[in-house]
């Protein structure tokens, strides 16, 4: 999520600081690890992630898929900068911010409560419905609305399987996401700087593409605090603050669901946030982008590069209009 102080409109483009200056900085912050054994929706038992141990401590069970760093064809953002360079409101309005404030986050127990027009609404311990032997592994692009970027190997599984466990009905057009809101845990709550908590939203045609992943992890290690563990959101071909984390409850409905940075500037953030470098922010320009570690800017590409896989979701859409 993009990082401001007061308004989404105060911030010039000043303010942000260079990557160069967080590259060689290294926080490996210890990460709650959740040990599994998904009993519900069919899934098989066994463990699901790393026992709690050492920070970065590698996940099991992680299948490879045809997302790879060869397909992609780019260099792999190294995973300092990763972790150290990041948007997370909750923890801090700086880039450093989170990994310095998250430390103390514990990220288990933890639920996720789901409701409105699906089949089997409840409150579920994240064992309960990740399938162990489902775990994927995929590099995407990751482009932040700063016009930064980086390459990730993620960690997840398919946000389509969970919506179809859960059993979303015909009246489900969107599905809303929120992210917890207790501000002891998360001391950046403390400040008004957006209305808590954290909302984000997809058509659920969106939510259905095999793109989207729901992440418990990167590089092969549980997800660290923060990068949204212990279970976040990953949109690809949308602008970064759409991939929200920490989530806490998923929201199916009829209507298009309020979104925080949409709620704080509707003029600067619509619903979609697609990549798109033909439409500009309106203090800057989305053509061009910096990837984490190089020194000069590269072309955007459209949809962040990800056209062909969800091009046809925005068919005879003005993307203008439709920001």
């Amino acid at each position: 999520m993009l990082i401001k102080f007061k308004k989404a409109s105060d911030v010039p483009s000043s303010e942000i600081t260079s990557p160069s200056v967080y590259l060689n900085r290294r926080h490996f912050l210890q990460s709650a690890a959740i040990v599994g054994a998904g009993a519900a929706f069919g899934s098989i038992a066994g463990p699901a992630f790393a026992a709690p141990g050492n920070p970065g401590e590698n996940l099991g069970n992680v299948n490879k898929t045809k997302w790879t760093q060869d397909s992609l064809g780019e260099k792999l953002t190294e995973y300092g900068p990763v972790t150290t360079y990041n948007n997370f409101y909750e923890f801090g309005t700086g880039k450093t911010d989170p990994a310095d404030n998250a430390k103390n986050f514990k990220p288990r127990p933890w639920s996720l409560a789901v409701d409105g027009a699906v089949e089997k609404p409840g409150v579920y311990n994240l064992e309960d419905f990740l399938n162990p032997h489902q775990l994927e592994e995929r590099v995407y692009r990751f482009r932040c609305v700063e016009a930064w970027s980086m390459v990730i190997p993620w960690v997840g599984i398919p946000l389509a399987d969970v919506v179809k466990r859960f059993g979303a009905t015909g009246n489900a057009k969107y599905v809303a996401f929120e992210t917890l809101n207790d501000a002891e845990r998360m001391p950046g709550q403390h400040r008004s700087v957006l209305e808590w908590p954290y909302r984000e939203g997809l058509r659920i045609d969106e939510a259905m593409n095999p793109l989207s992943l729901l992440v418990v992890g990167l590089y092969g290690k549980v997800l660290p605090n923060q990068n949204g563990a212990p279970l976040r959101l990953m949109v690809p071909w949308k602008y970064g603050f759409k991939s929200i984390k920490s989530i806490v409850k998923m929201t199916f409905q009829e209507k298009e669901p309020p979104t925080s940075w949409n709620m704080s500037s509707s003029r600067e953030y619509g619903f979609y946030s697609n990549v798109n470098p033909e439409v500009s922010h309106p203090r800057w320009s989305q053509a061009k982008e910096r990837r984490i570690g190089d020194f000069l800017k590269r072309p955007t590409k459209m949809f962040n590069g990800y056209e062909e896989e969800v091009g046809q979701l925005y068919a005879g859409m003005d993307l203008k209009k439709n920001y």
